[in-house]
């Protein structure tokens, strides 16, 4: 938001530097990020000298050139070389000396140098209105008044203004605030707490009388639920046109583009009182009448910036006899605004219901300034006085006349707000005693009115325009904002409880598992739990009844929570891709939202995404692609770090993946991993394989708690190792293996690996060879080779009983 000082200056004089008003409004809330300066002249004419051209002769080297003898006030006259048609001796006119800079229409700066132009040598300037910036004529210099000092800066003839506009980063529960008068209103607060009393100027609308009630509208408020209040007036024998320069400055301060004396008079006192008005063109309102209402859902209506939209059944519309003329509170229609043939205008002031409001802009994509300030709320008190102060400033500057009384629907007025406020409470919450006539002081200055006061405490009434100040606790952060959170003095005694937690909180888990998987070169994720309802057609295991929608959508993309983690993941992945970035390695810990049986339920998962090579490119080795394998070894090494070690392994029954693997224990599902299929990339636009694990984080928190870690000394005595070369057939897997050999030597055979497998010539159609090492230990005494010959002999016969292996 941004607030002109010149401006705010008409509500509460000050004459404090703009520096120490924007601390101060930073320590009231009003959160000032900058300062800039602004001149309705850009550069502010400095350099630019009134001068007194002596002689003009023709050029000797262009025809269309003069050299001129200028007196500009100096010890002698300088030479300037012209090139306009209507330059001649005895002119005063506006000269630009060396130096000085001069701003294009695009705002492009450049600098007045001494310089020869057609071997004549030239000291500066003459210059037209355009080049100055005081108008858009270029057909010759400007030529200023006979009676004019040479030497005067022109600065001091033209009414430049020069203003500082503040950039406050406004917080969306300071509705109040939204205006120059709002902003004014809690500088009034913070300067009285600094013993400073400044009065609160406010505009007067006395002067505010009905002419003739020759152009009358009736007005008929159909929803009072969604505009509570609703007033207009009619205004008769205006002329639209250009507005004044004063006018004109004050919107250009703020960032915006003057239109003409009507639209820049709604808008002044939008920015002004913090009120949006609207207004439109009497002759094209249908029937002489008003209807605020509804409309039928896929209703047509094209708003002033030229699109068509179709209507929803809960916008609010501002309808004629015969059709909708504006949407309520967000954007006018193209048919009924204000033009330059516009005589007479029916002009609005409203308050219309915020969620409304907020509910109607998002579905369009609009955000105006006045939908801005109603789908925050503002004062619901305002509307007329604002009404009279826009009609008495159009009729100021577009002549006319007042032609109708004010139509004013308020019938359920919006009451203010009772609040009680406990000392003792404030006492605690503030951390420190606060006067009471402080506190009564701070409560008066912000408008809040005290009704009764105790030993106890003191009944309020809140004006309606703080619709953030409800509750005691609002008002007791209010007395703080002012009271200034610098002046609440530190103790010197903290005092703080150390709470007993458990080592297997999940944040400290997910702490663990985090930095194991950044250490194996992993990048952390944050992606958005609101995702697109067209993602669950990527995969029949999500359904759309699943999804849980939100009710005030920030856009279609984002309209529903997420049923997996995998899309959002799929986004980072394509968009690091399309910037060069090939190869990634990301993981993230988050929830997913479902909708089953009229519950809504959410469960914690942790992903990771694998995809290009696994590790960088080096002159001395070939760069690595991450497959399936190193996936699996990834995903182990998560488990066995939370003390997971004895998974089943199981086939995928999940249709995300191309191939895939399921992990877990007992009946529990730890984790489902695999290559995502190329359909579900191609939407993505991704075209290289990508490799997606999804961690069951509920039911591996679980499990941690209840795992036992149990210590054991290390052995004394060695271990052995012997290893088989078994020929099998194609279907016989690695497990059958281990299991078989584990449950053919319990307590000597420690561990079983498959170190190299082999399959093509010199094999047996159908067949494959695995070569597998036995580790054998016994922790009580050194094993002898008849021991070890047994056990050998044992799996050797097990596995060509059980598998039809033979040994190679």
């Amino acid at each position: 938001m941004k607030i002109s000082y010149n401006w705010l200056k008409q509500f509460i004089k000050t004459d404090w530097s703009a520096e120490q008003t924007g601390e101060l409004l930073t320590d009231l809330g009003l959160e000032v990020e900058g300062i800039d300066a602004f001149q309705s002249v850009k550069g502010g004419l400095e350099g630019i000298v009134v001068g007194e051209v002596l002689t003009c002769i023709q050029h000797p080297n262009a025809d269309r050139l003069k050299i001129t003898t200028v007196n500009i006030g100096a010890e002698t006259p300088v030479q300037i070389v012209c090139g306009a048609p209507n330059v001649d001796a005895g002119q005063k006119v506006p000269v630009a000396t060396i130096g000085t800079t001069l701003y294009t229409e695009t705002g492009e700066a450049w600098t007045i140098k001494k310089g020869k132009i057609r071997g004549e040598e030239s000291f500066g300037m003459i210059c037209a209105e355009d080049e100055l910036g005081l108008g858009k004529s270029h057909d010759g210099i400007m030529v200023l008044d006979a009676d004019l000092k040479v030497g005067t800066p022109v600065a001091d003839i033209f009414d430049v203004e020069n203003d500082l506009v503040f950039e406050i980063g406004l917080t969306p529960n300071r509705s109040d605030a939204m205006s120059h008068y709002g902003t004014a209103r809690d500088l009034r607060a913070g300067l009285l707490q600094k013993e400073i009393h400044s009065e609160l100027i406010t505009p007067s609308v006395s002067s505010f009388h009905v002419n003739n009630r020759s152009f009358r509208i009736d007005v008929d408020v159909q929803n009072k639920e969604l505009a509570p209040r609703y007033c207009g007036v009619s205004i008769s024998g205006i002329k639209v046109e250009e507005s004044p320069e004063w006018l004109k400055n004050r919107l250009k301060a703020i960032g915006l583009t003057p239109k003409n004396n009507v639209v820049d008079a709604t808008n002044y006192v939008l920015h002004d009182l913090g009120q949006p008005l609207h207004a439109f063109d009497y002759n094209k309102i249908s029937g002489q009448k008003v209807i605020v209402k509804t409309v039928e859902a896929g209703t047509k209506f094209t708003t002033l910036d030229g699109i068509e939209r179709t209507l929803h059944e809960d916008d609010l519309m501002i309808c004629d006899a015969e059709k909708p003329m504006c949407i309520a509170g967000v954007f006018g229609g193209a048919q009924s605004g204000v033009t330059e043939n516009t005589t007479n205008i029916f002009l609005e002031s409203a308050y219309f219901n915020p969620v409304s409001v907020r509910k109607t802009a998002k579905r369009y994509g609009l955000n105006t300034d006045a939908s801005f300030r109603f789908e925050r709320g503002i004062d619901p008190n305002l509307c007329e006085y604002a009404l009279k102060r826009a009609a008495l400033l159009i009729v100021e500057l577009a002549g006319g006349e007042i032609s109708s009384e004010i139509e004013d629907s308020y019938s359920n007025k919006i009451e203010d707000f009772q609040v009680r406020l406990s000392f003792d409470n404030a006492k605690r919450l503030i951390g420190e005693e606060i006067p009471k006539d402080v506190i009564k002081r701070i409560l008066m200055s912000l408008d809040i009115k005290i009704n009764n006061v105790t030993e106890t405490g003191l009944g309020l009434t809140v004006p309606a325009y703080r619709n953030d100040v409800q509750r005691e606790a609002d008002v007791i952060e209010e007395i703080l904002r002012v009271y200034g959170y610098n002046n609440v003095k530190t103790t010197e005694k903290l005092n703080a409880s150390i709470s007993n937690s458990s080592r297997f909180e999940d944040h400290k888990i997910q702490n663990k598992i985090g930095n194991q998987l950044a250490a194996q070169g992993f990048y952390e994720i944050m992606a958005n739990s609101l995702t697109s309802p067209d993602y669950v057609g990527l995969s029949e295991q999500l359904k759309a009844e699943h999804n849980i929608s939100m009710l005030n959508p920030l856009s279609n993309d984002l309209s529903v929570l997420r049923q997996s983690l995998l899309f959002s993941g799929l986004e980072a992945v394509s968009h690091n891709i399309n910037r060069r970035r090939p190869n990634l390695k990301f993981f993230e810990f988050g929830k997913t939202y479902h909708h089953y049986n009229e519950n809504r339920e959410e469960f914690k998962h942790l992903s990771l995404f694998v995809t290009g090579n696994k590790s960088t490119e080096t002159w001395n080795s070939a760069p690595l692609k991450g497959d399936f394998f190193y996936m699996k070894g990834i995903i182990n090494t998560v488990l066995e770090r939370l003390g997971l070690t004895r998974f089943r392994t199981s086939p995928i029954s999940n249709d995300i993946f191309s191939e895939g693997l399921q992990l877990g224990l007992g009946k529990t599902k730890l984790v489902e991993f695999g290559l995502v299929k190329s359909s579900i990339l191609k939407h993505f636009d991704i075209s290289q394989e990508v490799l997606f694990a999804d961690f069951n984080w509920d039911a591996i928190i679980d499990l941690v708690k209840h795992n036992k870690t149990k210590y054991t000394e290390i052995a004394k005595h060695p271990e052995v190792r012997r290893d088989f070369a078994l020929l099998l057939d194609d279907q016989v897997s690695f497990e059958e293996i281990f299991t078989i050999a584990k449950q053919t030597e319990k307590q000597l055979l420690k561990d079983v690996n498959l170190f190299d497998v082999y399959q093509g010539k010199n094999l047996p159609e159908g067949k494959k060879s695995y070569a597998v090492s036995f580790i054998l230990q016994d922790e009580q005494k050194t094993l002898t080779d008849k021991q070890i010959d047994k056990i050998m002999n044992k799996l050797q016969s097990n596995f060509e009983s059980k598998l039809g292996a033979e040994l190679r």
